[in-house]
């Protein structure tokens, strides 16, 4: 996952704004430590910061189409590159870059062209001609991008905060599936499928249309020039990204380059529920199986370099987003610079706890609708930004345009929790890969229950944040909560430990409006907190808070005794270290 950085229209043109970019641009070089490019036209600066995963060799940037008078700096990845390069037979093209194309399709098309592309992307292009410019998003938000406001009327567009925060008046979240043309000075969106209208649909469940759909989104994300591997929590999602990879990986260049056999990588608390789950599955499948234990004073140690690089004060996202950052570094560490994970399933099927008290079929679909339309504010914020901490591109199959479409579109009746039926939490997707004659996984894996990211890796890790945030703000200091965050007011300790923390490095107001609040239980959005009466009483983002329904479901007190002595009792680690169990230390 490569850095992008743009200035465009500004005051100057002096040497001193270039040094100036290229000190903002070295602040994302962490997402793209291979190579860096800055190009000037005039009052415009292009700016990049490249993790190189195809054509390590030769697709440097930023990319030029012929007479290099259209200019692309790019963050992402083009899945379906060759067939873009098939449409343009009069094109030469100067690298094997996937984001080559970009340009290219530019002339041909316009500014039409971005629902040509099959990937995750952010990417700025600018036309010397006249001196035009347009930014564009991926559909869902995979790759993150802001845009700013400078007061001498220059326009910023970076992969973080940290490019543009110190330099503009006011700016804000790219919105993912937009693009930002110069030439209206607005913001329209570009991508426009039938599910985002809301409407109901009703296409029947047809399981092998889903699972041929999915598969075909993994096989497409093996596009790689370099070593990769699958992020593996023992969960359905992360077990069918893994099963299906193993299955397919034979035969493609991938595995000529690297080797058939898939690496794939876990992280938790000694004993937690992830470790046990992902070790079974990778026995089963056959990977390489590397497993990172972590204590909770090694997360707690890393809450300030996790809050400055995800860039949010949420408490779901950061309780998330810390054992993942802590991952990467080891993943990248071992030579791997890609992977694939399963963020996505949950929005698109509903597979969160909490959708087991959906009223009804259209509820339940306006929910899941309105949770992938912000996975850019959660999921795919912390996942493009704890792995891009490190030099590591994480790849989002759940999230494939074509195949949200076929999930989408299918009669939400069907993904409606039914236990006297049968059908827990997901039950479409997990039917899908149940295959008696080739099983995909073991059975009482493909019908584990939903176990979020950070209370998977173990229980006692959000205890233990809890009980630190307890240890460093007062019952006075909530007090005057209100007064000191009038927006997004912290309700827990936690809440608002995570958030001095982050108006230390982020002390603009526009930042703080970047970061969503509002109720929440078990990762609902505000909406659904009233489908339980109960739930208002308990408004914790973990799985554990739907009370009757995780089977490790939250007693009426749960934080560590700790709390009432003072002290904060850490996981004890396996102290035996291998080649493949590595332990973190802070």
């Amino acid at each position: 996952m490569c850095g992008i950085l743009a200035v465009l229209g500004c005051s100057d043109d002096c040497q001193a704004k270039r040094v100036r970019v290229l000190e903002l641009s070295r602040r994302l070089k962490h997402r793209g430590p291979d190579w860096s490019g800055l190009y000037q036209h005039g009052d415009c600066y292009l700016s990049h910061q490249r993790l190189a995963i195809i054509d390590p060799a030769s697709g440097d940037q930023p990319l030029f189409n012929e007479d290099k008078k259209i200019v692309v700096t790019v963050n992402g990845e083009i899945y379906n590159h060759e067939k873009l390069r098939s449409l343009l037979p009069n094109h030469n093209f100067q690298t094997g870059s996937d984001c080559d194309v970009i340009a290219h399709l530019y002339e041909e098309y316009g500014e039409n062209f971005v629902d040509m592309l099959d990937g995750m992307f952010s990417f700025v292009l600018l036309d010397t001609r006249d001196n035009s410019f347009l930014a564009a998003r991926d559909a869902i938000g995979i790759t993150s991008l802001y845009i700013g406001w400078g007061l001498d009327g220059s326009v910023w567009i970076s992969s973080e905060l940290k490019g543009l925060n110190d330099e503009c008046e006011h700016f804000e979240a790219f919105p993912p599936g937009h693009l930002y043309s110069s030439k209206t000075e607005a913001l329209r969106r570009w991508y426009n499928p039938s599910w985002f209208s809301e409407a109901i649909p009703s296409a029947p469940y047809d399981p092998l249309v889903l699972r041929q759909a999915f598969e075909n989104a993994v096989i497409k994300r093996l596009m790689t020039d370099v070593p990769f591997g699958v992020l593996l929590s023992g969960g359905l999602d992360s077990s069918l990204v893994a099963s299906i990879t193993a299955r397919h990986l034979a035969g493609t260049k991938a595995a000529k380059q690297w080797g058939a056999q898939l690496h794939s990588f876990c992280v938790g608390l000694e004993g937690s529920p992830d470790l046990k789950a992902a070790k079974e599955v990778a026995d089963y499948l056959g990977t390489l199986h590397h497993e990172f234990h972590f204590t909770v004073q090694d997360g707690i140690d890393a809450i300030e370099d996790v809050i400055y690089h995800i860039e949010t004060y949420d408490v779901t996202t950061i309780r998330a987003s810390t054992p993942m950052f802590l991952m990467s570094r080891k993943i990248k560490s071992l030579g791997v610079k890609m992977v694939l994970s399963g963020e996505g399933a949950d929005e698109i099927f509903g597979g969160y706890l909490y959708f087991h008290k959906a009223p009804n079929k259209e509820e339940f679909h306006r929910e899941t609708c309105h949770k992938i339309k912000a996975l850019h504010q959660y999921d795919c914020l912390r996942a493009n930004k704890a792995t891009s901490a490190w030099g590591l591109e994480a790849r989002i199959p759940f999230l494939d345009k074509e195949f949200l479409n076929v999930a989408m579109n299918i009669d939400p009746e069907w993904k409606m929790v039914k236990p006297d039926e049968g059908r827990i939490e997901k039950w479409i997707l997990r039917k899908a890969f149940d295959d008696e004659k080739r099983p995909y996984l073991p059975k009482h894996i493909l019908y584990r229950q939903k176990e979020q990211f950070s209370d998977g890796v173990g229980y006692s890790w959000i205890d233990g944040l809890k009980a630190h945030a307890e240890l460093h703000v007062t019952d006075k200091m909530m007090l005057n909560a209100t007064h000191i965050f009038p927006h997004n007011t912290p309700k827990t300790k936690e809440a608002y430990y995570y958030r001095m923390i982050f108006e230390r490095f982020f002390p603009q107001n526009s930042a703080t409006l970047t970061v969503p609040g509002g109720a929440s239980v078990a990762c609902s959005t505000a909406a659904a907190v009233e489908w339980d009466a109960s739930w208002s009483k308990n408004l914790d983002p973990s799985g554990r808070a739907a009370i009757g329904v995780h089977n490790s479901g939250y007693e009426t007190k749960h934080l560590p005794n700790a709390v009432a002595n003072g002290n904060l009792k850490t996981d004890i680690m396996v102290m035996g270290v291998s080649a493949q169990e590595l332990t973190i230390r802070g």
